[in-house]
């Protein structure tokens, strides 16, 4: 059996080595969910609702480990880990409440009654990237587990830790044995098994637009449902009525945080010509600030990028533009970028239509709104955004106007898993979070019964 060696990013030390699961072995963990899925459906609303409730009771008794693990293997900062683990709890007892109330429909119909049921599909494959690997598969596993699914869970080989160990927890909790598995290896070796293997009923798959393409024609060739989260190129739109200070303020932390390893990542700035040169000396001064150190630190803004090679990518894209100003990095062992602010030669530049996945912002003036709106949209992508305005009815016209399933008015947030998440585009498919994440994870059943004689 081959085998995985996990990094620490901010220093380079190999931190364990992980065993890479073999189709045999992905197979015979199908089969097993599969059996699960036989028992965990048939489990009464109100028994899975108390198992749910205790497994968010046992991620909420260990978010300090989890968060240490992921500074350690993803390089995220203290601060946003802790939130991050908070989160899968969160979202674990959100969805905890649903299975007391996923209810069908009667339908008034000539002749009999009509009713609907909404029934869980079956194994569900979820593949979860290397960016946010604690959070992303929070919300592909608590939805199908709350309807009634197993899951089959493939972290990132370059950060599988927290995965891991929240698959151990799961049954600390007591979740039935196979009703959450968690298999760390190759994806062509089991992120494709999730699309072919035909016990698999439904794949989740976050990661780049290419790689999601092909998961998308391979689940078409089986009919098979399919929830795809993708890149983003995303606009953060900064008009001259703004509040300035607030706006600079926070640019920032919408593309740098998590050192820009986000496709929420606002990393498109677009900024009104007339107040151009007061936002970037104001933007200037807060990029300066931003505090990239040590991960582990409480102070840290921004941690190291996940790999050399990826750092060396995001490296090459800083070079296709003209650099205004930057904040600084550690040197030394890790694999550190600094916060880098550019202005590309032309809209149609790589830095300004590609997706970097990295701490590099470029920066464009526009003079209307049409222009903004034009500028916004000149993307395959449409993920996410934000617009800065004191005028309520021009963030009413330009929110509408932008192609991108979350935008943020004077605020750089994109998550609450509250509400809905997911793209235009290319961006994706489906959408995650919020209440109506549970209809993905469920097939309609409608049963008539004729009353006539």
């Amino acid at each position: 059996m081959s085998v995985s060696t996990v990094l620490n990013p901010a220093t380079g030390e190999a931190l364990a080595q992980i065993e890479r699961t073999a189709l045999p072995e992905v197979d015979a963990a199908i089969a097993r969910a599969q059996t699960a899925f036989e028992v965990w459906r048939t489990v009464a609303p109100g028994d899975r609702v108390r198992l749910l409730r205790r497994f968010a009771a046992v991620i909420d008794a260990h978010v300090d480990e989890l968060a240490q693990l992921e500074v350690a293997n993803a390089g995220h900062t203290i601060g946003n880990a802790t939130w991050e683990a908070g989160n899968v709890r969160d979202v674990v007892e959100y969805y905890a409440a649903a299975p007391e109330r996923s209810i069908g429909k009667q339908i008034p119909v000539p002749g009999g009654v009509d009713i609907t049921f909404k029934e869980p599909l079956g194994v569900v494959g979820v593949i979860v990237p290397w960016n946010f690997p604690m959070p992303i598969a929070g919300w592909g596993f608590a939805p199908a587990l709350a309807a009634g699914n197993t899951v089959v869970l493939k972290p990132a080989e370059l950060t599988p830790l927290t995965a891991i160990r929240i698959g151990e927890l799961a049954l600390e909790a007591g979740l039935p044995e196979g009703v959450l598995t968690v298999i760390p290896g190759k994806g062509s070796v089991v992120g494709e098994r999730f699309v072919t293997h035909p016990l698999v009923r439904k794949v989740v798959f976050t990661g780049s637009t290419e790689v999601g393409r092909g998961i998308m024609r391979g689940c078409a060739e089986q009919i098979k449902n399919v929830t795809l989260e993708l890149g983003g190129k995303n606009a953060n739109i900064v008009f001259a009525d703004a509040d300035l200070e607030k706006a600079a303020a926070e640019a920032p932390g919408g593309v740098f945080d998590n050192a820009g390893q986000d496709c929420c990542s606002r990393s498109r700035l677009l900024v009104q010509s007339s107040v151009y040169d007061d936002f970037m000396a104001r933007l200037e001064t807060a990029v300066k600030s931003f505090i990239v150190t040590d991960p582990a630190d409480p102070a840290a803004d921004m941690g190291p990028l996940i790999s050399a090679a990826h750092r060396d990518s995001v490296a090459a894209y800083a070079e296709s533009g003209e650099v205004a100003f930057s904040g600084s990095a550690p040197e030394g062992p890790g694999f550190w970028f600094p916060p880098t602010v550019i202005t590309p030669g032309e809209l149609t530049a790589r830095d300004f239509s590609e997706e970097i996945f990295g701490p590099v912002l470029s920066v464009v003036r526009f003079d209307t709104e049409a222009d903004a709106v034009r500028i916004a949209n000149n993307t395959e992508y449409g993920l996410s955004g934000s617009i800065y305005t004191e005028n309520l009815s021009r963030a009413m016209r330009v929110a509408r106007a932008v192609e991108a399933g979350n935008l943020s008015v004077n605020s750089h947030a994109s998550v609450r898993y509250w509400t809905p998440f997911g793209g235009y585009k290319q961006s994706g498919l489906g959408r995650e979070l919020g209440p109506d994440a549970l209809d993905a994870f469920t097939e309609t059943k409608n049963v008539f019964f004729a009353t006539d004689d």
